[in-house]
Formats: C-alpha cells, structure tokens, sequence
C-alpha cells in the first residue's frame, strides 16, 4: 500500500525508533516497504537497513534531494515521509488505511499529516510553548510526516532538490485545503 522514505544523518538510534513503530504497519500490511535515505557516511544506518529489511540508499547531497530520491526509489503508490527519530501512535494504521481508502475512493487528492506531540520526556521551555503557537498559526510543519499519493506528488513537483526548505514548500504548495490533518499523533524526537 505505502512507501515509507526515511532521510536519516548516519545516527541509528533515531532511525531505530522510527523503525520500530513501523513494525506493525507492515505486519498489517500497510507498510509495503521503507527506503532509509543515509546522508552519514557512518555505515551505520546500512547495517540497521539490513538488519530490519529496508532498502537502503546512500545519498551525498542536500536533505531535499534525499528525500526527493527516496520518492524515484520507493515502489508503492502511496507515500509516507517521516523523520528518523518521529514514532506514530498506535493508531497510525487503521486511520491511514482509511484515509487511503477514503482519498482513492473520492477522486480528490489530498495528503495528510499526523498530529503533533512532544514527547512526555523532553524538558518543557518557553521557547516549546512558543514552537507550538507558531504550528497552530502556521500550520503543519514538515517534522509531522506527510502522506501522500504518488501521482498528487508527482504532480505538485516533489521535493524540489536545489530549493532551501523543501519540506516547507512541498506543504505550502499542498495548502491547507487538501491538507488533512489526522488523528493519529506523531511523537518528534
């Protein structure tokens, strides 16, 4: 059903986690693959892809054209971007599933992010309260995954490789009215 592309900086640990929450996805069958996209010159994340079944691809350039090679690599016709460290709720499945179902049922192409959540763990600051007035105002920020179909992607133009803040302008493009924001919550790291 869907390609998960990870962009990752060489740090397994991060990568790891992601990887873990993905695990019952594709028991369920809803993850048909995950394309980790190393930027790190570490072997490290290699050897995690290996270790977990991933497609591993190698990558020197800039994070937008990762993650823009990541899309060319994946196979499935539904694509999900995540960061390496981001771990979706439980849930993540059976709402993705419908919202996949639902999309591809309307004729409307649409994308959807996960909701945020920091984490339980992590120090609260001022500056968190302010990051989060600024996601409401703002709207979603990249670091909430997209799901995407591969055509509406390819449509849209992508990652743009060359282009400062990729992530940002892939979802600018989309706008907030064929932007779904899911109830599934993503933790970020």
């Amino acid at each position: 059903m869907l390609s998960v592309i990870v962009p990752t900086d060489g740090t397994e640990g991060p990568a790891v986690a992601t990887l873990a929450a993905l695990v019952p996805g594709a028991a369920a069958g809803v993850v048909r693959e995950v394309v980790l996209v190393d930027r790190g010159e570490t072997g490290a994340i290699e050897r995690v892809a290996d270790v977990a079944g991933c497609r591993f691809l190698a990558f020197g350039g800039s994070r937008a054209a990762a993650l823009a090679a990541g899309a060319r690599e994946a196979r499935a016709p539904w694509l999900m971007f995540l960061h390496a460290g981001a771990v979706l709720d439980p849930g993540w499945i059976e709402e993705t599933t419908q919202f996949v179902r639902r999309v591809s049922e309307s004729g409307h192409p649409r994308a959807g992010v996960f909701r945020y959540a920091r984490s339980p763990y992590s120090e609260t600051a001022f500056s968190d309260a302010l990051k989060l007035l600024a996601r409401k105002i703002a709207g979603p920020w990249a670091d909430q995954g997209l799901l995407i179909a591969r055509d509406h992607y390819e449509r849209l133009g992508g990652h743009a490789p060359d282009a400062r803040r990729s992530e940002a302008r892939l979802l600018r493009r989309l706008g907030r009215s064929s932007l779904t924001l899911l109830r599934s919550r993503i933790v970020v790291a």
